[in-house]
């Protein structure tokens, strides 16, 4: 059974909403942040990049320490004003190829612990006590994490009966998204949504496994410094954003590696002639259309290479996995990729870019050779969660990407 809740979020008023909303600091250009932080005073990011303000770099504690001074004059100045009654909240995204919408609750820190909310990835150490540092000092997190649960009749009928009515907030961006957000705070819609949840087994983390752990860290800490827990803190949860598996879009990541690892093109070819069957395609654009198929663009040429199944055993279900195989069986053994999260000699892009720009940055001469694959489904990544094993770094690609700054869960 899994604690999904509705909370009482800090949010921008309806003035205000479509300012404040952002995307996530690192999706901006350095001109993109240089010119919403000089001509929009309302951005969440002058909140996220303090030092902003006094033209000033600010790092570690300070910056932490500042991130809550700003947060804090949003809400003095009434930019920011927290609901009385907990709510849930819908969030719909549209695009210009498709519509996705979820639910923003609280999910339970404990139900991370204990597995009930199952994740597919490894974190690592000391993201997560940054994180958890930083959560600490700031008080409230913005970001949630997506959560993905099957499909459900009941909770679908509910929500497209809700957002019939008119959004709290509906605005467009220059990407040509329009997002909107519905509160729920009726008593009986929420008591159903809470009982559809409660009746679930298990969730799955599909994005924010760092951001997750770090929030059980908090709810660890804080427990143990506080000597009359009862477990209805608002510390023992964190804010998720729930989307069923048929709203959810997974994409690849491409992998592009610097140099042949001293091998030439004919070495490098015959050693992936005992994995795969190759076939030179040329210049014509070739894309996988088959699992443990993989395109490779290496010295002006597209490849096709197709995985010898009779040399490949499948063991479980980490090792049908296509990014494990291209790891497996290319990155590391042939062209020396160990540590795919910090080995400055592999890049990726990922799926929503074109296969163009990985032919375009090998043409350049920034990499010698690049490859890609079929999305993961998600079939696959539950079943690698159930099984307790994690996918390498940068298996998945996963939409929707929520703006901050439009519900804010503090503790």
């Amino acid at each position: 059974m899994t604690k999904i809740l509705p909370f009482k979020a800090v949010r921008p008023t309806r003035a205000y909403a479509g300012l404040v909303a952002s995307r996530s600091y690192e999706d901006y250009s350095e001109e993109e942040l240089k010119a919403q932080l000089e001509y929009n005073p309302y951005s969440f990011l002058h909140i996220i990049n303090p030092g902003y303000k006094f033209q000033h770099e600010i790092a570690g504690e300070k910056r932490f320490g500042m991130v809550k001074n700003r947060y804090l004059e949003f809400k003095e100045e009434h930019i920011f004003e927290q609901d009385e009654q907990a709510c849930y909240y819908i969030y719909k995204i549209k695009t210009r190829e498709t519509s996705c919408c979820g639910i923003i609750a609280a999910a339970s820190a404990e139900d991370y612990k204990q597995e009930v909310i199952r994740r597919h990835e490894d974190t690592i150490a000391h993201r997560e006590e940054l994180f958890k540092d930083y959560l600490k000092v700031v008080g409230f997190n913005t970001e949630p994490v997506l959560l993905t649960y099957p499909d459900n009749t009941v909770i679908n009928d509910l929500l497209d009966k809700r957002m019939k009515s008119r959004p709290e907030y509906e605005f467009a961006t220059y990407n040509k998204e329009t997002h909107s957000l519905w509160l729920i705070d009726d008593p009986e819609n929420i008591q159903q949504i809470k009982e559809q949840f409660g009746a679930m087994e298990k969730l799955y983390i599909a994005d924010g496994h760092h951001r997750s752990a770090s929030s059980y860290l908090l709810a660890k800490e804080s427990k143990e410094n506080n000597p009359d827990h009862t477990g209805k803190e608002a510390y023992n949860f964190f804010m998720s954003y729930l989307i069923s598996e048929s709203n959810l879009r997974i994409f690849e990541f491409s992998r592009l590696i610097k140099d042949l690892n001293g091998h030439s093109k004919e070495e490098f070819l015959i050693l992936l002639d005992e994995w795969f069957r190759i076939e030179n395609r040329g210049h014509e654009v070739y894309k996988p259309s088959k699992k443990h198929h993989f395109n490779m663009y290496l010295d002006g040429e597209f490849y096709s290479l197709y995985l010898r199944k009779t040399n490949y055993t499948f063991t479980d279900s980490l090792s049908e996995l296509d990014s494990y195989i291209l790891y497996e069986n290319i990155l590391k053994p042939i062209l020396g990729i160990e540590d795919l999260r910090n080995d400055k000699r592999i890049a990726y892009i990922h799926g929503r870019n074109d296969i163009i720009e990985l032919k375009t940055r090998v043409d350049k001469g920034e990499f010698a050779v690049g490859f890609g694959m079929l999305p993961a489904e998600i079939a696959e990544i539950k079943q690698i969660a159930d099984e307790n094993l994690t996918m390498p770094p940068k298996s998945t690609y996963i939409e929707p990407k929520l703006r901050n700054g439009l519900t804010i869960y503090e503790f």
